[in-house]
């Protein structure tokens, strides 16, 4: 029988934020705290190498962040992303984390996979390191797919509470991928409106409003999401999991439960059983309560307390 694998690795710990910030290492730990107990295929994430780096960010734009990495302490590329001596090492991983998973999922190593790594990847741009991210990691994951598993089709689903600018920006011309994204409007970073559609009409925005609920996620994701991407047909789909839309975190103003992942979740991989024989990849991007963010991975991957024979990530066909 398949696993879930679990793609992460020690070195994503070293990647050290000025004290009160919001991505911190805690983030990952209590992660790998819920998750120690969890039947999962353990997979240690990869260096990215530059080769597939570059498929997605200029040689500028790798340099630029060489360069800034400081011997001691940190430092700043913008006002909310720092980096710190092992920063640009556990970005590396993260890359690298999501080409693993992807290489996992196709091969049929592993039925699906949950990528926990930092720093998170979704607000990094072609050319800017931004929003506590420094590589695209869900687009790279995107381009390997395509361009070296010789994938036709693949889709995302980014439900991150602030917009995916960064995937959005880096996959806006790709016609091969079909990205849908819901965010909390207004938030920064100030994208994600519905008029938002890329070159072929292959992104999706879904603004949702602030202080609302689950119930019109689920209202959301039911008609504008779950039919066309059927339609689509994936040969893969891949989720940006960030958990910064639940009710207790601090840096936005949505109201999701743990009960509304892991119904999105069921669903999804409901959907990548009908279309791609449940082939299905996701990495961690933003939640900033440690509790809600613990608590949410833990039903993402550990079998439901209604029936324990199934999972949220099923592990099986």
């Amino acid at each position: 029988m398949k696993k879930t694998a679990l793609v992460t690795h020690e070195e994503c710990l070293q990647h050290v934020t000025p004290p009160g910030h919001p991505e911190q290492v805690a983030r990952l730990e209590y992660i790998l705290e819920a998750l120690k107990d969890i039947n999962l295929l353990r997979v240690s994430a990869p260096m990215a190498a530059d080769d597939d780096i570059l498929r997605i960010h200029p040689r500028e734009h790798i340099n630029y962040l060489q360069d800034a990495v400081p011997e001691t302490g940190f430092k700043s590329l913008d006002g909310d992303t720092h980096i710190s001596s092992g920063s640009l090492t556990a970005a590396y991983r993260a890359a690298g984390g999501v080409l693993r998973a992807v290489d996992l999922v196709l091969s049929g190593e592993a039925k699906n996979a949950f990528v926990a790594v930092r720093p998170p990847g979704h607000h990094a741009e072609t050319q800017k390191a931004m929003g506590f991210c420094l590589f695209g990691n869900i687009a790279l994951g995107v381009k390997h797919a395509l361009d070296f598993h010789g994938l036709k089709r693949v889709a995302v689903i980014d439900f991150d509470v602030h917009h995916g600018n960064g995937t959005q920006e880096i996959l806006w011309d790709e016609s091969r991928c079909l990205t849908f994204t819901s965010q909390q409007i207004p938030l920064w970073p100030g994208t994600g409106t519905e008029e938002e559609q890329g070159s072929y009409n292959n992104i999706v925005n879904i603004p949702l409003p602030p202080r609302s609920t689950g119930a019109l996620m689920r209202q959301k994701y039911e008609g504008l999401v779950f039919p066309v991407l059927r339609k689509f047909e994936p040969d893969l789909i891949l989720i940006s999991a960030g958990f910064d839309a639940h009710k207790a975190d601090p840096l936005a103003e949505l109201n999701w439960s743990t009960a509304d992942f892991s119904w999105l979740t069921e669903r999804l991989c409901k959907i990548a059983l009908e279309c791609c024989e449940g082939r299905l990849v996701s990495t961690l991007e933003g939640g900033y309560d440690l509790k809600a963010l613990a608590d949410s991975c833990l039903l993402y991957t550990s079998p439901s307390p209604r029936d324990r024979t199934r999972s949220r990530m099923p592990s099986s066909a």
